[in-house]
């Protein structure tokens, strides 16, 4: 048994860093000293508001799941042919109970199992605690050993990642088709630059000049769109003029979850198009159903991801031996040194711009 301090949320805003007891890994575990964390929409909303949608927290909670670390002890179990301590390890934070129908018959659908353990996230208890930590015990069977190329900021980005490469797997997408990516942050600009490493014709479309100007630059996205706000109280039809403005696209990928954006997704598809809901917003929105149903656009959820580390590294791998590829290690605009500068970073990646006017995408918790 020994000692880690953690980054632990009492309430909203209410950050402290605490003494935990570790204990030994067991034989199918690792130990990994944390090295970078992602902060993401869902860690904010846990930070500001002490819930995320439905799901209230109930204890004091850990937050973080984008992660990557070096492990510093190994299980009994566990071959040295598969890990050793020194590796850099990337952490899949989402856990399966393996015995459900999901888990058991439906494996690629495991990130439906109803009793899935989530790193950070309030929806089972006792939670599952969250990797803004100095070191976790973790099962080995969901950490990814990183090629020497690949620094732990490229790890913690392969769950973030996941959801993009999820989205793909599930559009079905054929090379070449016209792509329309609603909302330039991390997901969005991810969902775009795989697109873009696939061959789709892609345009991303944000509120932010600054967001879609940085897409573009950094070889995300083809084209860029800067949206212009709803008026207040606008009706959905307002949403179908700015579709026909936008132009008509085979697939829609919308990564904000505002329901104007959603709305516009539906107006923006093709007939016989698709729109994939990424972002996780109002659980009840005003959909035009209608033009949806009359024209066959298909609207498809997707939610987090499935066994897609190895892909994602790979996608990673080509990206940073292609100059003309997406450039993903820019996605993190602002780094944040140590457990101690945690309120600092939550702070930050809550504003869409820092005090001297830069973009903020993903804001990252380092310790190297």
């Amino acid at each position: 048994m020994s000692t880690s301090i953690a980054s632990v949320l009492h309430g909203p805003k209410d950050l402290r860093l605490e003494p935990r007891s570790l204990p030994t890994p067991a034989p199918d575990e690792l130990q990994i000293r944390i090295t970078a964390t992602g902060l993401c929409g869902s860690d904010l909303h846990y930070y500001h508001t002490f819930r995320n949608g439905s799901i209230y927290v109930l204890e004091p909670l850990s937050l973080g799941h984008e992660s990557a670390g070096i492990v510093v002890a190994v299980g009994s179990s566990i071959s040295p042919s598969t890990f050793s301590v020194n590796d850099k390890v990337a952490i899949e934070c989402a856990i399966p109970c393996s015995t459900c129908s999901f888990c058991t018959s439906h494996p690629s659908r495991q990130n439906l199992c109803p009793n899935l353990r989530f790193r950070s996230s309030g929806k089972l208890y006792p939670h599952f605690q969250g990797t803004l930590q100095q070191r976790i015990n973790h099962p080995a069977r969901w950490c990814y050993k990183l090629p020497e190329q690949m620094g732990c900021e490229m790890g913690a980005l392969l769950e973030p990642l996941g959801v993009a490469v999820h989205a793909w797997r599930r559009a079905q997408a054929e090379r070449g088709e016209r792509v329309l990516v609603l909302g330039a942050g991390a997901v969005g600009l991810l969902c775009a630059g795989v697109g873009m490493l696939r061959g789709m014709d892609v345009t991303i479309a944000d509120l932010d000049v600054g967001r879609v100007g940085f897409a573009v630059e950094n070889r995300f996205a083809g084209r860029k769109v800067v949206l212009s706000p709803p008026e207040k109280d606008a009706g959905v039809e307002r949403m179908e003029g700015i579709a026909r403005e936008v132009g008509e696209f085979d697939l829609v990928m919308e990564c904000t979850g505002v329901p104007a954006c959603v709305q516009l997704g539906i107006y923006a598809a093709r007939p016989g198009g698709r729109v994939m809901l990424i972002g996780m917003g109002h659980p009840v929105q005003t959909l035009p159903i209608g033009a949806a149903a009359l024209r066959e656009v298909d609207l498809l959820g997707v939610f987090r991801y499935t066994d897609t580390y190895p892909e994602s590294m790979e996608i990673v791998s080509k990206a940073l031996d292609d100059p003309k590829a997406p450039d993903i290690g820019k996605l993190v605009t602002h780094r944040f040194r140590g457990l101690e500068s945690v309120p600092d970073a939550f702070e930050r990646a809550g504003k869409s711009r820092d005090e001297e006017g830069n973009v903020v995408v993903k804001v990252m918790v380092v310790d190297e």
